[in-house]
């Protein structure tokens, strides 16, 4: 047996939210996922008709699910739970839509929720991000410090803008996320920058910021290697959401092509996880040739 990556693409970030009005409809979204090569989906948890609905457009893709839900009790994560037994996930996405102001008040909320999970028999991980629990990168340590072993579903783009690292960033701050990496079970990918959650890919004055998410992705994919079994299976899902996410234009709209950018990231993130399944290989030399330009549309 051997550890398996598998790259999703979120629906989210399928959107258009372009001038022009147009939006594709989910069978052509996921018709375009799976001419891609993707592996997987990521989408809403939380209500049983959209489940539904996307679990008979992939029926017979091979497509597995990322399920995503915002509880903000203990109760609230019964219903994605629910759905997911009924229509099965590769993991459930919880991001805890609460923000409390103290360590000791979130802690019944978590033990609750990884209750639940257990009971269920469906992984459960805690996404980083902003507006949620996990908005503070420093609340976030805090959290591990009374819950070592909590399962994260790391997006550091939030921790990155949210506090605003300098470029290079330092090794006090690489620490701090590397902490964060020690919990990863799945990530989510976009790139940002100490002011925006997320950059254009192809920008060339960017790839500063992209080598430097390449190089935590790598050092994340390692450390699951080193803590996961010999069959398990990892999730990246590329996340290149939609305007506001999007830096936009005069003209309102995208100043890149985001479906052909998350084409790209996903073949960075192959690459880099090819390369840590051998000996420490240098970042550049795993994905240096993958830096293209790419189109506005």
């Amino acid at each position: 047996m051997m550890q398996n990556l598998h790259i999703f693409q979120s629906l989210w970030a399928m959107e258009r939210r372009h001038t022009d009005g147009f939006e594709r409809d989910l069978e052509d979204n996921i018709a375009m996922i799976i001419e891609a090569g993707f592996d997987g989906v990521s989408a809403h948890y939380t209500n049983r008709q959209d489940v539904a609905r996307l679990n008979q457009a992939i029926e017979g893709t091979g497509l597995k699910i990322e399920g995503v839900c915002f509880p903000r009790t203990v109760e609230d994560l019964m219903l994605p739970l629910e759905l997911a037994a009924d229509y099965p996930v590769s993991h459930l996405n919880l991001q805890p839509d609460i923000r409390l102001r103290r360590v000791e008040d979130c802690l019944p909320l978590l033990d609750g929720w990884m209750q639940l999970a257990a009971v269920a028999g469906i992984p459960v991980f805690i996404e980083t991000h902003r507006d949620r629990m996990t908005a503070d990168l420093f609340f976030t340590l805090d959290l591990l410090d009374q819950r070592p072993e909590f399962p994260l579903l790391a997006d550091l783009s939030h921790f990155l803008v949210g506090r605003e690292f300098a470029f290079p960033v330092n090794a006090e701050n690489h620490a701090l996320i590397s902490r964060i990496l020690q919990n990863a079970q799945a990530f989510h990918g976009r790139v940002a920058s100490r002011e925006q959650v997320q950059i254009e890919l192809s920008f060339p004055h960017h790839r500063p910021w992209v080598d430097l998410f390449l190089a935590w992705w790598q050092e994340g994919f390692r450390s699951w290697r080193s803590r996961s079994a010999d069959n398990a299976e990892l999730v990246f899902t590329c996340e290149l959401g939609p305007k506001p996410y999007a830096i936009t234009g005069r003209d309102g709209n995208d100043t890149t092509d985001r479906w052909s950018e998350a084409l790209q990231l996903k073949d960075m993130i192959r690459e880099l996880w090819a390369a840590t399944a051998s000996p420490e290989t240098p970042r550049e030399t795993a994905c240096g040739d993958l830096w293209v330009s790419a189109p506005k549309g």
